[in-house]
């Protein structure tokens, strides 16, 4: 099923698609993809078998609406996409998985709406503040790259400064951005402050936090956080940076359905 709701942040529309069956379990993607990356990696057809899977495409990506202004993407925008996402899908509470900025909205509503969770798993989550992120994780002239060329220079620059092509899956969602949005939700992003200690140790949510050896600072990060959450685990990607996290489909979703029968078995 292929649908939208408005969000009752600002009206923008907000698409999502629901599959499989079993309990829910929600696929929050990063910046610059969408849902589409789930099911062209693999993602779907391997935990569709198991859960009703809810795939949603955050603001100004995929098939949701594209606001041209930075102040419609701040934290309580997301929240509110999200929330009317399985308000509309009528499921809950599901089993949150979120990639890069997927990861950090999960982050942010295990903290402030834990009861909308049965576990929480983050690929690449990000705990610190965000200025010059974008820089770091893509390349340092992406601003100019959207307003001279659009997404073919901005995938073409973001290529030859990571020494390789992007992959096809991550190259066709890109492709499908506006870059107006695109450029005023990465601004956006930057603007977010880190999620503290503190923060951290009040997330309750059972959680299992997935980080690739080579995605510095988030490896880092998520191996310190795991260890102040009441109920964490880590787990890392051999070898793997922040870009290509996703590619071991098989290893990843196998943590992904392991942690969620672990954490199963440990209800009475």
């Amino acid at each position: 099923m292929r649908a939208t709701t408005p969000s009752p942040f600002d009206g923008t529309e907000i698409a999502y698609e629901v599959s499989g069956a079993g309990e829910p379990l929600l696929l929050v993607h990063g910046s610059g993809l969408s849902k589409g990356t789930w099911r062209g990696l693999g993602y779907l057809r391997d935990l569709e078998s198991d859960f009703t899977v809810i795939a949603l495409d955050l603001r100004g990506h995929g098939r949701s609406g594209k606001p041209h202004d930075a102040s419609a993407y701040v934290p309580a925008a997301f929240a509110s996409d999200v929330d009317a996402v399985l308000d509309a899908a009528a499921l809950g509470p599901v089993h949150y998985v979120g990639y890069s900025i997927g990861a950090r909205i999960g982050l942010r509503l295990a903290l402030d709406e834990p009861a909308r969770f049965l576990t929480l798993t983050t690929i690449g989550g990000s705990f610190g503040d965000m200025h010059g992120r974008i820089s770091s994780t893509f390349f340092p002239t992406w601003r100019d790259a959207l307003d001279s060329g659009g997404m073919d220079e901005f995938l073409r620059r973001w290529g030859a400064f990571r020494g390789r092509e992007v992959d096809p899956a991550t190259a066709q969602a890109f492709r499908a951005n506006d870059p107006l949005a695109l450029r005023a939700f990465f601004e956006a992003v930057e603007e977010q402050p880190e999620i503290t200690d503190v923060e951290t140790e009040r997330i309750t949510v059972p959680s299992l936090l997935i980080a690739g050896t080579h995605d510095h600072p988030r490896y880092e990060q998520s191996q310190a956080a795991a260890k102040r959450m009441p109920s964490a685990a880590f787990f890392d990607l051999v070898e793997q940076d922040h870009s290509s996290s996703l590619l071991p489909v098989d290893e990843v979703s196998d943590l992904i359905r392991t942690y969620v029968e672990v954490q199963r078995s440990q209800v009475p």
